[in-house]
């Protein structure tokens, strides 16, 4: 029955991104049904096929492998703080662990590795591949595939500046695509972050993170070609192999680490900044809305409003009923806040607060930089990348938080029809 529920949710969220689109009869329905069946394709391949299951597990490892490194070099220079040895007896679970000097340090790493992998040509070529297989299969023109691609590996505002000179001409569709990718899937410098926090949680997290930004492609073309359509007088033939990937600045590897360090200091003191500042906010809210009267004999929280206004949204996921309200605040926080603050929480819920099938649904639906924070970063970056089409990415960036979200939930109802 619960799988039942996913596969009716699937075609209830559709219709929800139907329901706001800019031009309902120009949807292009075939395109949209080849993106549902690619991404269906994505999942099984990635969920389903044992040597890719397999390869999943090895690289789940080498991701432990690499906390384990990165706590050597936390250890060096923190001392016990950054995980080394304590000068006293801990006096529970939680008492030596720092987020900050801990888990947070591991985006400097990933940062110098991925800018060591575009050095090395081995993105480059997945990227282009994948690019081709989004045009030949929904659609979706070239420099739009290659945004769209991008994110997977890179943030929202990294990604289009591979295809910059294109903005300027690009349709208001293809620039739709192009913001919602960014709503929809996290960058590679965060996916190990968040396999971290859900060790224990569900099986090869950093698996199921990494197929769920990729499933997140063909879910964002869905959700964008549904909300904003594409003039059929505007529809271009371009191949992707034309957008040509810039390699990183840098002439020899050392320049490269140091550059993708750099990068990933400026990302880690705004995580860290943000959540300070998001927390804060949050139980500062929430020190307000206790000031009114209980509900049900409980407090109201932020979480517990979001919980209750998303709940339909987790329910069409095929989450039971019983688990509505927490999934559904798990989605308001992540919407309100960041999937980083939501991820930390679905970590923290007692053990029989959602069931194993359930953490694996959310871990898909969180897996997006869908927030209203973003909106600003994607107005900012954007605008100034294309300043004429300024006008066009104001209106748009607060439907891509719409599209990002529903496209995140859409791969978490796909992951609930298969499991």
């Amino acid at each position: 029955m619960l799988q039942i529920q996913s596969a009716v949710g699937l075609f209830a969220l559709m219709g929800l991104a139907w329901l706001v689109s800019e031009r309902r009869k120009d949807v292009a329905w075939p395109a949209v049904g080849k993106g549902l069946v690619l991404q269906f394709a994505l999942a099984l391949l990635l969920t389903k096929v044992p040597i890719v299951q397999s390869g999943l597990a090895t690289l789940n490892r080498a991701v432990s492998a690499l906390s384990e490194a990165t706590r050597a070099g936390t250890s060096f220079v923190f001392g016990y703080i950054g995980g080394g040895e304590v000068p006293w007896v801990p006096s529970g679970a939680g008492s030596t662990f720092v987020f900050a000097f801990q888990s947070l340090p591991l985006i400097l790493i990933i940062g110098a590795l991925s800018a060591l992998f575009f050095y090395w040509n081995i993105i480059p070529p997945l990227v282009r591949a994948f690019a081709w297989l989004l045009r030949r299969t929904i659609g979706v023109d070239g420099p739009a595939g290659i945004a769209v691609t991008m994110n997977i590996f890179v943030g929202m505002v990294e990604a289009p500046l591979v295809i910059k000179p294109y903005l300027r001409t690009e349709t208001r569709a293809g620039l739709f695509v192009i913001i919602t990718a960014g709503m929809a899937m996290v960058a590679g410098t965060v996916m190990v972050l968040y396999a971290t926090l859900l060790q224990g949680l569900i099986p090869n997290p950093i698996g199921q993170i990494l197929t769920a930004s990729i499933m997140a492609a063909p879910a964002t073309i869905i959700m964008s070609f549904i909300m904003v359509p594409e003039d059929p007088a505007h529809m271009r033939d371009r191949d992707p192999s034309q957008v040509v990937l810039p390699p990183p600045p840098g002439e020899n590897m050392m320049a490269v680490i140091t550059k993708g360090t750099l990068d990933g200091v400026q990302i880690l003191i705004n995580v860290i900044a943000m959540l300070v500042v998001l927390v804060t906010l949050v139980a500062l809210t929430n020190s307000i809305i206790g000031l009114l009267p209980d509900v049900f004999g409980t407090p109201l929280t932020l979480q517990r409003m979001f919980g209750w206004v998303l709940s339909p949204i987790a329910f069409a996921m095929g989450i039971p009923f019983s688990e509505t309200v927490s999934a559904g605040g798990l989605l308001g926080t992540k919407m309100v806040l960041n999937e980083l603050i939501a991820y930390t929480e679905l970590s923290q819920l007692a053990p029989d607060t959602l069931t194993e099938r359930s953490r694996l649904i959310m871990t898909y639906a969180l897996c997006g930089f869908a927030n209203f924070s973003s909106i600003g970063i994607t107005i900012g970056g954007l605008a100034a990348m294309a300043p004429e089409r300024r006008p066009d990415i104001v209106s748009l960036a607060p439907k891509a938080l719409i599209s990002g979200s529903l496209a995140t939930c859409l791969s978490g109802a796909v992951i609930g029809l298969l499991s």
